[in-house]
């Protein structure tokens, strides 16, 4: 009896082992692991590495964002081709003159709650929002058209056409309506009342409607997804839009995955063992792979049941900038006098550019992998100017570096320290975001290559949302680094670039709903840009344009209001029961087909 006794309690305690043990493979190696036993449904799990900052889509000022997933726009960019393709927009006619533009709705378009998409929707975003003066978005500078900014007349023809007409010809009209990076259309019935009223701020109450904290239920979408549940610091559930219009050659409706889950997992390291562990789907799709990763995952993809990618050079940029804004702001220097004078020397951000051995940063950091950058237009753009073609360039050159910092009025110490004509230390705090991992490594060089000039660079790493509240709100910075999504228009940079745009961080001027700017300067060079922007934009033959958009580039390397560093090459890791992907360097987001997307249990 005790030995059949014993054998029984050993058979009990092999079973609860096996049970215990069986839960946990399961739950942390399987993306499964989201799917109830009562809803067996196809899906994507991928990662964001920051919470979203807004549902308005007006109010989106970073990237990736949900409207990757929700929204579309008239037209959007084929990422493989760069083509513009109908979207919403079964069709446009263009006159003559180029002034113009009569855009033909799909028929029988619906949002996601059922309720028509009609040419009212459109009216209402262009001249309700972006329009609106008082509605603060980062879209109005891709469509405001010369000299006077002034933006097209929008009218409605009938329930499924749209006419603008442009006070002249605007050769980037139909890449300021195209999905992911131009004008997404918005629904009138959701948000029209808020643009009726003020809140106690005096701001539009449209301004605070739909943010982050609002039940995602609500949020009305017309792309492919719509928003079913959001946890802060963990995950944001899509599920399909039974409305989203789209139908693949069989007349199969997209999207064709049931839902995405999308991991908030700031720490990259973070995300590369979820990869691997099979409970993310993709890895390097919102930012190409860091260059450590791609090696690693690419001896294991093929026991790994995945596809390492490489589109070559991606569209984005990476820079480091200083903070050139002379206003006050609560009767306060945004930036410290002192400090002010060091940015706004056009010899000290010249030093700075000689003295960062970005060469150094692409053997060490990027091994090899990397393209050194020399213009904020992505290299795919046909108004790309490389190098070859005569553009300024900055190589690494150290006695170059302290030779214009000392005929500039800097000096050093016996110590090798610098101080300028006033004997102040120079030392300022460099910032970026903390879970890019590559661009933590590249600040911690720049302030070892800075040292060698003698700066003190106070290094600072913040959250993403935190870097980007100092850079479009606070104005709160020295200098920092961070990336900027590229394409292959030129005006689609105009919100940086154009002295009044939105996001031109480096010299960031006065932005509706936000404290009053006193003795904010532009500089005859940013005059310049502006000046050459609206040119380009007027201008519809594609040699003078890339004439135009050459001695812009020309520009920023000679006045360097930013100093351009070295990018990634596109890469991203995808498993291969992900179908459907179609990969290029060229857009911002490997997954810009995601509607296409299909996910087979068969690998």
């Amino acid at each position: 009896m005790k030995v059949q006794t014993a054998w029984r309690w050993v058979a009990i305690a092999l079973l609860f082992a096996i049970a215990l043990s069986l839960p946990f493979t399961l739950t942390s190696c399987n993306p499964q692991r989201y799917k109830t036993q009562a809803a067996q449904v196809s899906q994507l799990v991928l990662s964001t590495p920051s919470d979203p900052q807004t549902f308005n889509y007006a109010n989106n000022q970073s990237f990736p964002n949900i409207f990757l997933f929700t929204y579309t726009g008239l037209t959007r960019e084929n990422g493989l081709t760069g083509e513009y393709e109908p979207d919403l927009a079964e069709s446009w006619t263009i006159s003559k003159d180029k002034k113009q533009v009569i855009f033909t709705l799909r028929p029988n378009l619906k949002w996601s709650d059922g309720v028509p998409l009609t040419a009212d929707d459109v009216i209402f975003t262009y001249q309700d929002v972006v329009f609106n003066p008082d509605v603060p978005t980062d879209m109005k500078d891709g469509i405001q058209i010369g000299t006077n900014k002034v933006f097209p007349k929008v009218r409605k023809l009938n329930e499924r056409q749209v006419e603008f007409s442009l006070p002249e010809p605007f050769a980037p009209l139909i890449a300021a309506t195209a999905a992911p990076t131009g004008i997404l259309i918005m629904p009138k019935h959701a948000l029209e009342e808020s643009l009726r009223s003020r809140g106690k701020d005096g701001n539009l109450k449209f301004i605070s409607t739909w943010a982050a904290n609002t039940d995602p239920t609500q949020i009305v979408t017309n792309g492919p997804y719509q928003i079913e549940s959001y946890i802060p610091g963990q995950r944001l559930i899509f599920k399909r839009n039974p409305y989203y219009w789209k139908k693949d050659t069989q007349g199969n409706p997209f999207p064709k995955s049931e839902r995405i889950i999308w991991q908030i997992i700031e720490n990259q390291d973070t995300q590369l063992l979820k990869f691997r562990s099979k409970e993310l789907d993709a890895i390097g799709d919102v930012r190409p792979l860091r260059p450590e990763y791609f090696s690693l995952l690419k001896k294991e993809e093929g026991r790994g049941n995945f596809t390492v990618h490489n589109g070559g050079p991606w569209s984005g940029v990476l820079y480091m900038a200083f903070n050139l804004n002379q206003a006050t702001k609560n009767g306060k220097p945004i930036v410290d006098p002192i400090k002010s004078r060091w940015f706004n020397n056009l010899a000290f951000r010249q030093a700075v550019a000689y003295g960062i051995d970005r060469q150094r940063i692409n053997n060490n950091i990027f091994r090899g992998l990397g393209i050194v950058q020399n213009s904020f237009i992505s290299v795919q753009s046909p108004f790309f100017r490389s190098p070859k073609e005569g553009l300024k360039i900055y190589n690494y050159d150290l006695e170059k570096a302290k030779s214009l910092l000392k005929n500039a009025g800097f000096k050093y110490n016996e110590r090798g320290q610098l101080f300028d004509a006033e004997n102040h230390r120079v030392r300022f705090t460099l910032t970026t975001n903390s879970n890019n991992l590559v661009r933590v490594g590249i600040g911690a060089q720049i302030r070892q290559d800075l040292g060698k000039l003698g700066m003190q660079v106070d290094y600072s790493t913040v959250n993403f949302n935190t870097l980007s509240e100092k850079l479009s709100t606070s104005r709160d910075w020295d200098a920092h680094i961070i990336g900027f999504t590229g394409g292959l228009e030129p005006h689609g940079l105009a919100n940086y670039w154009m002295s009044g745009g939105a996001s031109h961080y480096f010299n960031l001027g006065p932005q509706t709903g936000q404290p009053e700017l006193k003795g904010w300067q532009v500089n005859e060079w940013e005059k310049e840009i502006d000046q050459l922007f609206i040119e380009g934009a007027r201008e519809q033959d594609p040699l003078k344009r890339k004439k135009i958009y050459g001695e812009f580039q020309e520009l920023v390397q000679q006045q360097l209001p930013v100093m351009l560093l070295v990018n990634d090459s596109a890469t991203m890791a995808v498993r291969d029961r992900v179908e459907g992907l179609k990969y290029s360097g060229l857009p911002s987001w490997g997954l810009w087909n995601v509607e296409e997307l299909g996910v087979t249990t068969q690998k």
